[in-house]
């Protein structure tokens, strides 16, 4: 059953891959999947991290027993338990090891979003991180056969990084706030 504050969450991050991932076109291999509803998408309401990853390794399970031309890929979004960037951060060696446990290595790829994101090298405030900065905390589990189908059909996939950073220093913080995606406030009551 999904509650109101689910499909808040819901909502918001349709909004931001409708309107900066596909829209702005960071990601060129997200708008064949979700056109075709092969996304999955799931809200953890974690309290605790062992708790976030018995769900991480539930939906890697998920994935690994469904086709994919049922589900192909899955976001896991959790509502409130990372709110601080390094406390998430330093959760993804916890999440690739999932990946070994779950036999799930060399199968998929693990991606990861926060509304905080910072690349090692640059600023907090350096436009360039909200390339990977979404609505809440997510985990997007990318088969790695979709991946490989998907930059073999792009020329030049490798550029895709630098052609962001230019799209993204052109629209200014100013450009990416008329997207109108919404971050709720940070708060990491639970870490």
């Amino acid at each position: 059953m999904i509650t109101d504050t689910d499909q808040t969450i819901l909502d918001n991050t349709r909004h931001w891959l409708e309107q900066a991932v596909i829209g702005l076109n960071l990601c060129p291999f997200a708008k064949a999947p979700y056109r075709k509803d092969l996304v999955r998408m799931v809200v953890s309401h974690a309290c605790h991290i062992d708790a976030f990853l018995e769900r991480l390794d539930l939906e890697l399970q998920i994935l690994l027993d469904m086709p994919a031309e049922t589900v192909e890929t899955t976001l896991l979004i959790e509502s409130s338990l990372f709110g601080d960037f390094m406390t998430f951060n330093d959760m993804l060696d916890l999440a690739d090891q999932a990946l070994i446990d779950n036999h799930a290595e060399g199968i998929v790829q693990i991606a990861s979003f926060h509304p905080h994101f910072c690349f090692a090298d640059a600023a907090d405030n350096d436009i360039t991180n909200y390339t990977n900065r979404s609505p809440y905390p997510t985990l997007h589990l990318i088969r790695e056969t979709s991946i490989d189908k998907a930059v073999a059909a792009i020329p030049n996939a490798a550029d895709i990084f630098e052609r962001n950073k230019t799209l993204l220093h052109t629209m200014g913080i100013e450009g990416w706030q008329a997207l109108g995606i919404t971050y709720p406030p940070s708060s990491d009551t639970h870490s």
